[in-house]
């Protein structure tokens, strides 16, 4: 059930540890895609802009929750890439207590605070209700959010990338069927698309557990005193977590930011970015799955100190990722005018020409938006997520400069916020990667000298 990613061709295995994680992302997209696409052809254009104006807050929440456990992982895969099975068990545990106490904070911040949050981003009156109706729902189900991707993470820093997969397509197929459930037949309008998110959410959640508990019993057999809180251990833990959550929170920010932009254009608009966005977010899933792949080859190589594989690792998959920002280009062309309608009734059609705009100003931008996943995950995998955090600021940076100019130019401004921020981030971290590589090997080599002194002087 682990994958073992310090020997092998890299482009090999880095298509075989992907392709599940790429399922995973795309069934994700799954659940948005089925809430999104049910409401706007059952409840109309005003359910789906309220739906879509929560988009960036609802990325801003549950990104860093994401963030927090995929950066508790990279310690664990470092652990496991070295065989210290000791360490990695106490990692293990200390993602357990800091998850639960992280999801209690979390939870009761956003429900207190939600309709303010709602307010601060000029949410449309006519959408408003709803629309915190919504989120505020997903906001009390943060903690089955929790669950799963604490379970994910771990499995996949073990090698176990398949298991998430398997969840999350059950957990997918029970969200669309209680999407049609709720809100069809119990006509529970949009709190109903959001109960199914999270009712479909716990079901992955527990799924994870149970077979993490199950298949690595041996591993991560647990005596008492693995479980006693350590504060060295949660120290590194928040050290990778609190950046990588950082840094998906501050480019939800940057989102947000232009998501009030859209909303001073008014619901139309709202309802067009909706849409697009939705069928971009499933145009990135490969990029997503990339990011999360080589987060977790860097981490095992690093902790196995193969320095020369992660220049391997990394070009192989620049290669994945040039080819399929290609095809995603092309696909977009072709079929983005059609694609749209899968989130528009007849009465929105007329937005058709607004949503094939976005998508295709977004995806002749995917090449840099590659980069930015798979090097801003390996640097995090090397351990140094700060760093990476940093590209997180800039791509706010860059979205909040492009939203002050949507008042003057309008929503073609809106199309190339994203692109900004990716090409501004890529500036950065390609340097970055190359430095903290270099930081890596001087370390080393440092410490073997050390410990080479050592043994002298011991005999």
């Amino acid at each position: 059930m682990t994958r073992d990613l310090t020997y092998g061709k890299p482009m090999k295995l880095i298509f075989q540890f992907g392709l599940p994680i790429l399922f995973g992302f795309l069934f994700q997209q799954l659940y948005n895609a089925a809430d999104t696409a049910i409401v706007g052809k059952f409840l109309g254009g005003d359910a789906l802009a309220a739906v879509g104006s929560t988009g960036s807050v609802n990325f801003l929440v549950i990104g860093f929750c994401m963030g927090i456990c995929n950066g508790f992982s990279i310690p664990i895969a470092q652990q496991f890439g070295a065989r210290n099975y000791t360490e990695l068990k106490k990692y293990v545990t200390g993602s357990v207590w800091l998850s639960l106490f992280f999801a209690v904070v979390i939870t009761s911040f956003t429900v207190i605070f939600c309709a303010d949050i709602l307010t601060i981003m000029k949410t449309p009156d006519e959408i408003f209700d709803r629309a915190n109706t919504y989120i505020l729902t997903i906001f009390a189900g943060i903690p089955t959010f929790f669950l799963y991707n604490m379970c994910a993470a771990i499995l996949r820093s073990l090698g176990n990338s398949k298991t998430p997969v398997t969840w999350l397509i059950v957990s997918s197929l029970v969200n669309i069927v209680l999407d049609v459930v709720f809100i069809v037949y119990f006509r529970l309008d949009v709190f109903g698309a959001a109960l199914a998110t999270v009712t479909a959410q716990t079901v992955s959640g527990i799924g994870c557990l149970v077979r993490l508990i199950k298949d690595f019993s041996g591993l991560l057999s647990m005596e008492k005193s693995d479980w006693r809180f350590s504060l060295r251990h949660s120290g590194e833990l928040c050290a990778n977590g609190l950046p990588m959550g950082l840094q998906y929170s501050i480019t939800a920010i940057g989102s947000i930011v232009i998501q009030t932009a859209v909303n001073s254009l008014g619901t139309a608009y709202v309802t067009a970015v909706t849409a697009a966005s939705k069928l971009s977010m499933f145009m990135c899933c490969p990029f997503d799955a990339m990011g999360s792949t080589m987060a977790t080859y860097a981490g095992q190589n690093v902790g196995a100190r193969k320095w020369n594989r992660l220049n391997k690792g990394l070009g192989s998959c620049v290669v994945i990722g040039a080819g399929y920002a290609v095809i995603a280009l092309a696909a977009v062309l072709i079929f983005g005018g059609s694609m749209s309608m899968i989130f528009l009734d007849e009465n929105s059609s007329e937005l058709v020409p607004l949503v094939k705009q976005y998508l295709v100003v977004q995806a002749a931008f995917y090449f840099p938006l590659a980069l930015v996943n798979i090097i801003r995950f390996m640097i995090q995998g090397m351990g140094f997520s700060p760093l990476a955090a940093v590209a997180g600021v800039l791509e706010m940076i860059g979205r909040s400069i492009i939203a002050f100019m949507v008042a003057d130019f309008g929503f073609d401004m809106v199309c190339f916020a994203s692109p900004a921020a990716w090409i501004l981030a890529d500036i950065f971290l390609i340097i970055a990667y190359f430095r903290c590589r270099k930081r890596l090997i001087t370390r080393s080599a440092d410490s073997e000298e050390a410990e080479g002194t050592l043994a002298v002087q011991g005999r």
